[in-house]
C-alpha cells in the first residue's frame, strides 16, 4: 500500500466531518436574532413600542419561537416573521436581515412602515415568500431582489414606491405570485421578467407604467392565470402571442393606451372567464373567435373605438356569460340573437353605439338581470313585450333609442329597480299604477315621450325617489297631492305637459327638494307663500309659461339659496317684491311677460340684469334699460334747512369721532402693553414645548436643521408663503427635508398657545399617513420662532409647474386627471380618516407640492388649526384670495365645506390654465358669474388652451373632474358634496359623460353635476 493511498481514508473521515459541522456555524445564535427583533422593535415610533409587541423582550428569550409573529424550524433558528396589521410604525432600517438566513417567510403587510426597502433584504437567500403590501414604502424596488432565488411570492402592492422595475427581478426564477399593484412605478416592463416562466399570477395595476406587451412575456409565461395590468400608460398592440397563455382565466388591460385590432389568437383562450379591454385606443372589428370563449364570464370592451358587427354567434357557446359591456364604440347592427343563451346574464351595458334593431328574445328570460344599459342606440323594439320580468333589476337606462309600445305592470314587478330610465323614445299609453311597487325606486325619468293621461296618485308612494322627470309628454290633469309625500325629492319637472289647477301647497313638504320645474303647462290660481319654505331649493324655480296670477309672495325671500328663477309668461301684478333683493344666490332672474306695476327693486340683480328680464310688463320702471324712469312727487324740502341740518349732524358727526378716537389711542396702549407680558409667556412656553416634542423625536435636533440651512440665510429659502418662510436642509446624515419657519414676532397670527393643546396638536399632524399628504417630521421652538420640518418634495409647487415655461407639456390631461384624484383622496383622508378631523382651510396651487413624477403631495394641512390649537370654534378668516368659500364671508366659521368649495377651485384651475373666476359665483373671487350671460359657452372652450383638446376616455376624465368640481363651488355649503364621496366618483373605473366634449356646455355641466354629485 503507498502512502496516498494509505492516507485517502483520513481525508476522506475529515471531509465527512467538516461537511457535517458546516450547518452549525451557518446558523445564527438565537440570542442574536433576538437581539436584532429587539433593536428594530425599539426603532419603531412613536415610542413606546406597538403593544403587539410585548412579548418580544430579552428577558423572554427561551421563548423566542413563541414571540408574536415568530416561528421556528426544528433548528430553533427563526423562519417565519409575521406581523400583518400589527400597527407598526417606522422603518426596516434597524432590522438587520443578514442575521436570519433561515427566514422563509418576512409579513409586515398592512402597517404603517415608511422609508426605502433596504437593498440588505436581498440577504434573505432563504426566503420565499415577501409581503411589504399595504405600508407607505417610498423609493425603488432594490436591485438586490434578484438575490433571492428561492422567492415564490412577492407582495409590494399599495405603498409609494417609484422609478422602474427592476431587471434583476428577472433572477428570481421561482416566483408565482408578483404584486406590484397601486403604486407609482414607472417605465417599460424589462424583458428579463420573461425569465419568469413559473409566474401564475401578475398584477401591476394602478401605477405608471409604460412601453408595450413583448410577445417574449405571452410565449414563457405559459403558466400565467391572472395578469392584471388595468390603469397604467402601456401603449402598441396586443401581441398575438396572447394565444399562448392557454391557462389564462383573469385578462385584465383597461385604462391604458393600447391600439391596434383584438388578434384573433384570443380565441385559444379556452379556459378565460374574465376579460377586460375597457378604455384603450383599440379598434376594428371583434373577432369571430371571441365566441369560442366557453368560459367567459365577464367581457368588457367599454370606451374603445371599435366598429362593424357583434359576432352572430357570441354568447352562443358561453352560457355562463354574467356581464357585457360594449359601451362607448361604434358598433352596429343587431345583437347577437343567443347573446344570453345560458339565461345567466347579469349586467348588459351597451349605450353609446349605433345598434339597430330589435332586442334579441332570450333577454326577456334572463331574470338574473341587475343592470341594463342600452341607452343612445337606434334599437327599435316594442318595450310591451320586449322585456320580462326580473325581480334582481337595480338600474335600466332605456333612453334615447326608437322604442315604442306602452309600459307595461309588469315594471312593477321588479321591486328592486332603484333607476328607471326610459326618455326619449317614443312610448306612450299611461304611467301604470303598479309603479308604486318599487319602493326602492331613487331615479324616474321618463321625459321626451308620448306619455298620455294623468299622474298616478300612487306615485307618491315611491318614498326613495330623489329625481322625478315627466317632462315634455301629454299628461294631463291636477299635479297630485301625493308628491308631497316624497320627502327625499331633490329634482322634480313637469314641465312641457298639459297639467291643470294649481301648484299644490303639499309640495312644500318636499324640504329637499334643489330643482322645481312646472313651466309650460296650463297651472292656474297664485303662488303659495308657503312655496318660500322650500329652503333647500337651489337650482331652479320654474314657473313661466302659465296662467298664474295674483301678487309674487315676498316669502320667496326665503329661498336664500335660490340661484335661478323663471316667473315669465304668467298673469303675476303687483310689485315686485322688495325682500327678494335678499337672495343673494341668484344669478339669473326673468319676470318678463306678466302684468307687474311699480318700481324695479334697486338690488344689484335687478339692476344689472338685462332689460329682457322685464319686457312685457308695461306699469314697470326704474333705471334699467329698456324701462321708463320712475317719478317721484311731493314738496322739497326748504333749501336752508336742509344746509342747517346737515351742518349740525356734520359737526355732531366730528365730536363723536374725536371722542372715538381719543378711546381707541388708549385701548391700543393698554392692549400693547399686555401684549408684551403676552408674548413674553408664549415664547417661554414655545422654550418648553421644544423639549416635550422635538427630543422626544429623536431624528435630529434644532442645531442640526440650523447647521443645514446656514442658520436659515436666504440662499437656502426656497419659498415664501402666508404662513412663513421654507428652506431647504441636508442633513449631515444626507436626509433632505424641508422646514417651515413660522416667526412668532413677526406673525399676528400665532397666539399664546396652552402647551398640552399645542404638543396635542402636533401629535395628530405626525400621525398623518397619506400618499398624497406631505409627511411631517415633526416640530420644534427656538429663539420666538416655530419650526416645521417636512419632508423634501422636489418638483416644488403645483403653481410653479403649471404656469411655468413647461407646464403644458409636461402636465398632460392624464397627469392633470391623477393629480385631481390624488388630492381628492388626500383632503377626504384629513377629513373623514384622522381623529380629529383635519381641515386644511387654505387650500390652493401654492399648498400643492409635486414629487419627480409629478405625484401630488398636499402641504401646509393644519397649520391654520395649529396656530389657534385652543380654540374649538376657529372663526378668523382662513384660506388664500379666490380660493375662499363664500359663505366665510358672512358666518366667519370654517367648516370641512370650506375645503370643498377650495378643492372645486382648484381642479378647474388645473384644468383650465388659468384661475376660473369667470366661472364661479362669489364675493371672493374676482369676476362675477357669465354662465348666465352664455348659455352656449363650450366646456372645451374653458380647457387650458396650450394643450389639444383630450380625446376618448381622457375627456371623459376630464368633463367628470369638471362636474365634480362644478358641484364643490356651489354657492350653499350644505349642497356641496363631501370630499369622501368626490374622491370616490373620480376614482370610480366607469366615468362615463353621455355627449361628446365639442357638444357640452358649461350650463350642461352644471346640470349634469346635480345628478352625479
Amino acid at each position: 500500500m503507498t502512502r496516498s493511498t494509505a492516507t485517502r481514508p483520513f481525508f476522506l473521515c475529515l471531509f465527512h466531518c467538516l461537511l457535517f459541522l458546516l450547518p452549525f456555524q451557518a446558523s445564527p445564535s438565537p440570542t442574536k436574532e433576538a437581539q436584532a427583533l429587539v433593536k428594530w422593535k425599539n426603532s419603531l415610533s412613536p415610542p413606546p413600542s406597538p403593544p403587539s409587541l410585548s412579548s418580544w423582550s430579552l428577558t423572554n428569550i427561551t421563548h423566542l419561537c413563541n414571540w408574536t409573529g415568530i416561528a421556528c424550524n426544528s433548528d430553533g433558528s427563526i423562519s417565519e416573521i409575521s406581523l400583518s396589521g400589527s400597527s407598526l410604525n417606522g422603518t426596516l432600517d434597524a432590522l438587520d436581515f443578514a442575521l436570519f438566513p433561515n427566514l422563509t417567510c418576512f409579513n409586515v403587510s398592512d402597517n404603517n412602515l415608511e422609508g426605502p426597502i433596504p437593498s440588505s433584504i436581498g440577504n434573505l437567500s432563504q426566503l420565499r415568500f415577501l409581503n411589504l403590501s399595504g405600508n407607505f414604502f417610498e423609493g425603488a424596488i432594490p436591485q438586490s431582489i434578484g438575490q433571492l432565488r428561492k422567492l415564490q411570492k412577492l407582495d409590494l402592492r399599495a405603498n409609494e414606491l417609484t422609478s422602474s422595475i427592476p431587471s434583476e427581478l428577472g433572477l428570481c426564477s421561482n416566483l408565482i405570485f408578483l404584486a406590484l399593484a397601486m403604486n407609482s412605478i414607472s417605465g417599460e416592463l424589462p424583458l428579463s421578467l420573461s425569465n419568469l416562466v413559473r409566474l401564475s399570477e401578475f398584477g401591476a395595476w394602478d401605477n405608471r407604467l409604460s412601453g408595450m406587451l413583448l410577445p417574449d412575456f405571452f410565449t414563457n409565461w405559459t403558466e400565467l392565470v391572472y395578469l392584471r395590468l388595468w390603469n397604467n400608460f402601456i401603449s402598441g398592440q396586443i401581441p398575438p402571442e396572447i394565444g399562448s397563455l392557454t391557462k389564462l382565466k383573469y385578462f385584465y388591460l383597461g385604462d391604458n393606451s393600447l391600439s391596434g385590432t383584438i388578434p384573433p389568437e384570443v380565441g385559444n383562450l379556452t379556459l378565460l372567464t374574465n376579460l377586460d379591454l375597457s378604455r384603450n385606443q383599440l379598434y376594428g372589428e371583434v373577432p369571430e373567435t371571441i365566441s369560442r370563449l366557453a368560459n367567459l364570464q365577464t367581457i368588457g370592451l367599454l370606451r374603445n373605438n371599435f366598429s362593424g358587427g357583434i359576432p352572430r354567434d357570441f354568447g352562443k357557446y358561453s352560457p355562463s356569460l354574467l356581464n357585457v359591456g360594449f359601451s362607448g364604440n361604434s358598433f352596429t347592427g343587431e345583437l347577437p340573437p343567443e347573446l344570453c343563451s345560458g339565461f345567466a346574464l347579469q349586467s348588459l351595458v351597451i349605450n353609446e353605439n349605433n345598434f339597430t334593431g330589435p332586442l334579441p328574445d332570450c333577454l326577456k328570460n334572463c331574470s338574473q338581470l341587475t343592470r341594463v344599459r342600452l341607452d343612445d342606440n337606434k334599437l327599435t323594439a316594442d318595450i310591451t313585450s320586449a322585456f320580462g320580468v326580473y325581480p334582481n333589476l337595480v338600474f335600466i337606462r332605456l333612453s334615447n333609442n326608437r322604442f315604442v309600445g306602452n309600459l307595461t305592470a309588469q315594471w312593477g314587478e321588479c321591486t328592486n329597480l332603484t333607476n328607471f330610465q326610459i326618455d326619449g323614445n317614443k312610448i306612450a299609453g299611461r304611467i301604470p299604477s303598479e309603479l308604486r311597487k318599487l319602493s326602492q325606486l331613487r331615479v324616474l325619468t321618463l321625459y321626451n315621450n308620448e306619455l298620455t293621461g294623468k299622474i298616478p296618485d300612487e306615485m307618491g308612494n315611491l318614498g326613495e325617489l330623489f329625481n322625478l322627470n315627466l317632462s315634455n309628454n301629454h299628461l294631463v290633469g291636477d299635479i297630485p297631492i301625493s308628491l308631497g309625500n316624497l320627502s327625499k325629492l331633490k329634482y322634480l319637472d313637469l314641465s312641457k305637459n298639459g297639467m291643470s289647477g294649481s301648484i299644490p301647497d303639499k309640495l312644500v313638504n318636499c324640504k329637499n327638494l334643489l330643482s322645481l320645474n312646472l313651466s309650460n303647462n296650463n297651472l292656474s290660481g297664485v303662488i303659495s307663500p308657503e312655496l318660500g319654505n322650500l329652503f333647500v331649493l337651489q337650482i331652479l324655480l320654474d314657473l313661466s309659461h302659465n296662467s298664474l296670477a295674483g301678487s309674487i309672495p315676498s316669502n320667496l325671500a326665503k329661498l336664500t339659496k335660490l340661484e335661478n328663477l323663471n316667473l315669465s309668461h304668467n298673469n303675476f301684478s303687483g310689485t315686485i317684491p322688495v325682500a327678494l333683493t335678499s337672495l343673494v344666490s341668484l344669478t339669473s332672474i326673468d319676470l318678463s311677460y306678466n302684468e307687474l306695476t311699480g318700481a324695479v327693486p334697486s338690488g344689484r340683480l335687478f339692476q344689472q340684469a338685462p332689460g329682457s328680464v322685464f319686457i312685457g310688463n308695461s306699469g314697470l320702471c326704474g333705471n334699467v334699460t329698456g324701462l321708463s324712469p320712475c317719478v317721484t312727487s311731493g314738496k322739497s324740502t326748504n333749501h336752508k334747512e336742509k344746509v342747517l341740518v346737515g351742518v349740525s349732524v356734520g359737526v355732531c358727526c366730528l365730536l363723536l369721532l374725536a371722542t372715538l378716537i381719543a378711546v381707541i389711542l388708549a385701548l391700543r396702549w393698554r392692549k400693547k402693553l399686555l401684549d408684551e407680558k403676552e408674548e413674553i409667556k408664549r415664547l417661554k412656553e414655545h422654550e418648553k414645548i421644544e423639549q416635550i416634542i422635538w427630543e422626544r423625536l429623536g431624528k435630529f435636533t434644532f442645531s442640526d436643521i440650523a447647521k443645514a440651512t446656514n442658520d436659515f440665510s436666504e440662499e437656502c429659502c426656497i419659498g415664501k408663503g402666508g404662513f412663513g418662510s421654507v428652506y431647504k436642509a441636508i442633513l449631515a446624515s444626507g436626509q433632505i427635508v424641508a422646514v417651515k419657519k413660522l416667526n412668532a414676532s413677526e406673525s399676528g397670527n400665532i397666539p399664546v398657545v396652552n402647551c398640552q393643546s399645542f404638543e396635542n396638536e402636533i401629535r395628530v399632524l405626525t400621525e398623518v399617513r397619506h400618499r398624497n399628504v406631505i409627511k411631517l417630521h415633526g416640530f420644534c421652538s427656538k429663539r420666538g420662532c416655530i419650526y416645521l420640518v417636512y419632508k423634501f418634495v422636489e418638483r416644488g409647487s403645483l403653481a410653479k409647474v403649471l404656469y411655468g415655461g413647461t407646464g403644458a407639456a409636461e402636465m398632460d390631461w392624464g397627469t392633470r386627471v391623477k393629480i385631481v384624484q390624488g388630492m381628492a383622496h388626500a383632503i377626504a383622508y384629513l377629513h373623514h380618516n384622522c381623529s380629529p378631523p383635519i381641515v386644511h382651510r387654505d387650500i390652493t396651487l401654492n399648498n400643492i407640492l409635486l414629487e419627480s413624477d409629478l405625484e401630488p403631495r398636499l402641504s401646509d394641512f393644519g397649520i391654520a388649526r395649529l396656530l389657534n390649537s385652543g380654540s374649538s370654534n376657529w372663526t378668523t378668516v382662513a384660506g388664500s384670495y379666490g380660493y375662499m368659500a363664500p359663505e366665510l364671508a358672512i358666518t366667519m366659521r370654517v367648516t370641512n365645506k370650506c375645503d370643498v368649495y377650495s378643492f372645486g377651485v382648484v381642479a378647474l384651475e388645473i384644468m383650465m390654465g388659468k384661475h376660473p373666476g369667470d366661472l364661479l359665483s362669489s364675493s371672493s373671487m374676482t369676476k362675477t358669474l357669465t354662465i348666465s350671460e352664455d348659455p352656449n359657452l363650450l366646456l372645451k372652450d374653458v380647457l387650458d388652451p396650450r394643450l389639444p383638446p383630450p380625446t376618448g376616455q381622457g375627456a371623459e376624465k376630464v368633463v367628470f373632474i369638471i362636474m365634480a368640481a362644478l358641484a364643490c363651488t356651489r354657492t350653499s355649503p350644505d349642497s356641496r358634496p363631501t370630499m369622501h364621496f368626490v374622491a370616490r366618483e373620480l376614482s370610480a373605473r366607469a366615468q362615463t359623460y353621455f355627449e361628446p366634449l365639442g357638444s357640452i356646455t358649461i350650463s350642461k355641466a352644471i346640470e349634469s353635476s346635480g345628478v352625479n354629485f
